[in-house]
């Protein structure tokens, strides 16, 4: 940052995804969810710099790999992104259609690789870019449209079906429920949740929204002030015995079935942390040793009373 000054914007995240599984990386807007994401493709900015290693199956570290090797070989082939922020991904001068059929073509589809003569491979290409808008419920009438021309659901939907289109082994979904209704919500998380049915295919979903985690997920992993807190298979958390770190049960308690009681106060700026526990200032448990002592995370939890 100016000056000198650095912000740890993600500190000490450790995590496994499993093929076949959906990992949900959950907590407070600006808790490092979206940069953890960022950093997992190569999107960071310039000034970012980043330690530790981040390995797909095959050795492939994430935080080392050039962007060469990111652009040609990862993003959609092997890591397929639906993004926070659709309308800032999509080209404003070209239609949905064009972004799909272009997504097919570049990312080599069977069915138009294997069409033979220009006009069938076009076909395959138009059939597949229209397969991957009806798997994420994007209104065919609306192909032909340009990104101006969507509501914020819509544009999300079309962001969506451009990550499916690669059927990369692992799906990283940055808030893809985002201005849909409820209905529209659970189909998004079931489709999300199919790509993982097939062998070797996973799911990262960076979520607010808990109702679409516990519907999808099987490990949650809960964020704060950017450290990864608490650990818990989806079983444990929604139900019993719940989730141990106090922040992960606030979150619980805020949902309108649940106590409808909100957090209190706010989480405290990333240039400024405290020595201790980030948590600290607003949990009712806290004593001394929170202020001052940060937790190491221990048997997925970290908290000094878990």
């Amino acid at each position: 940052m100016p000056g000198g000054r650095y912000v740890a914007a993600v500190s000490d995240a450790s995590f496994r995804i499993a093929p076949g599984s959906c990992l949900a990386l959950v907590g407070e807007s600006g808790c490092g969810k979206s940069v953890l994401a960022s950093a997992l493709l190569g999107l960071l900015p310039g000034n970012a710099d980043t330690a530790g290693s981040a390995l797909l199956p095959d050795g492939l570290d994430l935080l080392t790999a050039g962007e060469a090797v990111l652009a040609r070989t990862v993003r959609g082939r092997r890591i397929g992104l639906v993004p926070q922020s659709p309308a800032a991904h999509l080209t404003p001068v070209r239609t949905i259609r064009s972004h799909l059929e272009e997504a097919v073509r570049e990312l080599a589809h069977p069915a138009a690789s294997a069409a033979r003569g220009r006009r069938a491979a076009r076909e395959a290409v138009r059939a597949a870019a229209e397969r991957a808008a009806e798997r994420a419920a994007f209104p065919a009438s609306h192909l032909d449209r340009h990104p101006h021309e969507l509501s914020g659901g819509l544009a999300q939907r079309a962001a969506t079906a451009l990550a499916l289109v690669g059927d990369a082994p692992l799906l990283l979904a940055d808030e893809p429920t985002t201005g849909l209704d409820r209905d529209l919500v659970h189909r998004t998380a079931d489709e999300l949740r199919a790509h993982t049915r097939d062998a070797g295919r996973a799911l990262l979903m960076i979520t607010h929204d808990l109702a679409a985690a516990h519907r999808i997920a099987d490990t949650v992993a809960v964020m704060y002030a950017g450290r990864i807190v608490e650990t818990c298979p989806a079983d444990a958390f929604f139900g019993r015995p719940g989730p141990r770190h106090p922040y992960a049960r606030g979150l619980l308690d805020a949902l309108p079935e649940r106590a409808f009681t909100p957090i209190p106060g706010s989480p405290p700026e990333l240039g400024a942390l405290p020595p201790g526990c980030a948590f600290a200032a607003r949990c009712p448990g806290a004593d001394a040793r929170c202020r001052t002592e940060l937790p190491a995370p221990a048997s997925g939890v970290a908290c000094h009373h878990a």
